[in-house]
């Protein structure tokens, strides 16, 4: 059991959401002067395969070269004389390459700081054993790949934390679960074990909430009017605590919000069930945690819960899945929509035509995508009188000539099919990425840790079986049916946001108020909500739908699965991400009391309702 003084407090500083995020937030976190860590996320399903196809292009390559030229490298005098410690798991598929590369500049800087790495999780040169193994997808049931780019295991944050006590300044990673680059430091500082299970899980959530960069500080807040300054939008801050708490902040003098609202959201964020948010070091319970507002953009963040973790480590496998031709067509006037799906159908066509004249398969996927004509909302956009909009026009094929002869012959739109069709605004060959998702028994998987040219093995807690799934307690009471009821707009009543995990999506919706919790129970069945989302089930189908309760902070989870054909890597719809699903639940229907109905009309938002908890 962890014995740690209470009094200290870590600052951590959350300076990336991913590898491309701005180049901005390191030297404004930098600025804060009190920073013990700054923490960077490079990692996801989708830029796995980037790294894997740039490795396959240059052996040397395959990490985050941001990290060199925009988001370290240019601070390194600014990190070593504040003293402070670096974490990333910007290694792609290369931490040691990386690691190399950094101390290279460090020593033509001059600097004394030392880097270690951690791998392990690489298991590109176990293939034929794992597909030997029988290895099928977690989702969708497909069988092992083949032309296999990327192949990792999630590992989790013990490995960093034992970097951190050689002496580290700077711990790089390969793939690590996206908490892990907080959770090590905070195991490091404070001593935690791995049977500190609240306090692993605490940890976690910590890590969760930091490591998306803005989206915390009230990037992507469902509302957005609230939030000041975008331009200046201040990157967070956690001041966590012995005990696992953890109050989220951002730098003085910078734009952004830190409310209830923003860190409700951004917890829920890419999460299925939160009584059950699985990791390689513990298996959390965030359906209780507690989020209070103890100041001007300071939220306190507590209440974890943690059980022994799995016996077992998540696998992403990237491959090559082919080509894809993306063309991008404005189309102006009267019924654009239904001159846009001529014109798409009619250039599929033709380009049939000539996949038959050079002896070249079918395309394996055709697709129009209609931007600005609402059709992501299904029954629920706004009918006709469309008079502009982009058609995104998309193809698959096994072969780059096939993808090719699609990407030349579309232009014929322009002067050969519909009035308005104007200069195309973009055309792109791609090659396609397939993410192949399994489990794996952690006995067969060593994490490694390099510091000083010396290696070591870090062991994992070897875990125990995933058994039922554990629903959460506490269910808020839901109300009956009021004579009289009158409906309002779900956004009157809550937050909401949503994120893409493989090819589901959830979406969180949370109460702006704890009364407001039970009108949303009735309201929001999985029946519902299978219906509201209807057009983006498979083969016509209403996708499944379950629903989980947050008490904690008086929320709603929905898991859609199968509703995101392809996932973000080869989904052809406009949002693949699933960035803006939430969104299109704003404004579902939800019956009140008329005497609720009557104090929301027309009202903004109060500042009570931004800072409940």
């Amino acid at each position: 059991m962890a014995v740690a003084d209470e009094s200290r407090v870590i600052r951590i500083g959350g300076a990336t959401a991913s590898f491309s995020d701005t180049a901005l937030s390191v030297p404004q976190l930098l600025s804060d002067g009190r920073l013990d860590y700054l923490i960077f996320d490079y990692l996801a399903e989708g830029s796995m395969g980037i790294f894997g196809r740039m490795q396959n292009a240059d052996p040397a390559a395959g990490y985050g070269a941001d990290f060199l030229t925009v988001h370290v490298g240019p601070y390194l005098h600014e990190i070593a004389t504040q003293g402070l410690k670096v974490v990333a798991n910007a290694g792609g598929v290369n931490p040691g390459g990386l690691a190399a590369a950094l101390e290279r500049m460090i020593a033509e800087a001059g600097l004394s700081l030392t880097v270690a790495y951690v791998e392990g999780d690489d298991l590109r040169d176990r293939l034929e054993e794992l597909r030997a193994a029988g290895h099928r997808d977690m989702f969708t049931g497909a069988s092992f790949p083949e032309n296999i780019i990327s192949a990792n295991a999630y590992l989790g944050a013990f490995p960093i934390a034992a970097a951190l006590a050689k002496g580290a300044d700077i711990v790089v990673t390969g793939r690590v679960v996206d908490s892990a680059v907080v959770l090590g430091p905070l195991i490091h500082e404070f001593g935690w074990g791995a049977d500190d299970l609240d306090l692993l899980a605490a940890g976690t959530l910590a890590g969760h909430l930091l490591e998306c960069g803005a989206q915390i500080t009230g990037g992507t807040f469902t509302d957005w009017r609230d939030v000041p300054d975008w331009a200046n939008i201040g990157f967070p801050i956690g001041e966590c605590h012995a005990d696992g708490s953890v109050v989220i902040t951002k730098p003085e003098g910078t734009g952004g919000l830190v409310s209830v609202g923003t860190v409700a959201e951004q917890l829920l964020y890419e999460v299925s069930d939160p009584a059950d948010y699985i990791v390689a070091d513990v298996r959390c319970d965030f359906s209780t945690v507690k989020l209070e507002q103890v100041g001007k953009n300071r939220v306190r963040v507590s209440g974890a819960r943690g059980r022994p973790p799995t016996d077992s480590y998540k696998v992403c496998v990237t491959f090559d899945g082919g080509w894809r031709s993306i063309a991008y067509q404005p189309i102006i006037g009267e019924d654009a929509a239904e001159k846009a799906q001529r014109q798409a159908e009619a250039l599929f066509v033709r380009a049939r035509q000539l996949l038959r004249a050079r002896n070249l398969p079918d395309f394996s996927l055709t697709d129009t995508v209609l931007i600005g004509g609402e059709t992501s909302f299904g029954a629920h956009g706004r009918q006709g009188g469309t008079r502009e909009l982009i058609c995104k026009l998309v193809v698959d094929h096994p072969d780059r000539r096939g993808a090719e002869i699609f990407a030349r012959e579309q232009w014929a739109g322009i002067s050969g099919m519909s009035v308005g069709t104007s200069i195309n605004l973009a055309t792109h060959i791609l090659p396609m990425t397939g993410t192949f998702l399994f489990l794996l028994d952690k006995q067969l998987v060593t994490a490694r840790m390099t510091f000083t040219g010396v290696t070591q093995d870090v062991a994992a807690a070897a875990g125990e079986p995933v058994t039922a799934d554990i629903k959460a307690g506490g269910v808020a009471p839901s109300v009956p049916a009021e004579r009289g009821a009158v409906a309002v707009d779900l956004v009157r009543l809550a937050w909401a946001r949503s994120g893409d995990k493989g090819q589901l999506f959830n979406v969180a919706v949370i109460a702006r108020q704890p009364e407001y919790l039970p009108y949303l129970r009735v309201a929001l069945s999985s029946e519902a909500v299978s219906d509201w989302y209807r057009h983006l089930g498979l083969d016509g189908e209403a996708p499944r739908v379950d629903r989980y309760d947050v008490p904690g902070f008086h929320a709603l989870n929905f898991v859609l699965h199968d509703a995101l054909a392809g996932g973000i890597n080869a989904s052809t719809r406009l949002d693949p991400a699933a960035k803006g699903m939430a969104q299109m639940l704003l404004r579902f229907p939800v019956p009140v009391s008329a005497a609720l109905a009557a104090e929301l009309a027309g009202a903004a938002p109060s500042k009570k309702e931004m800072e409940h908890g």
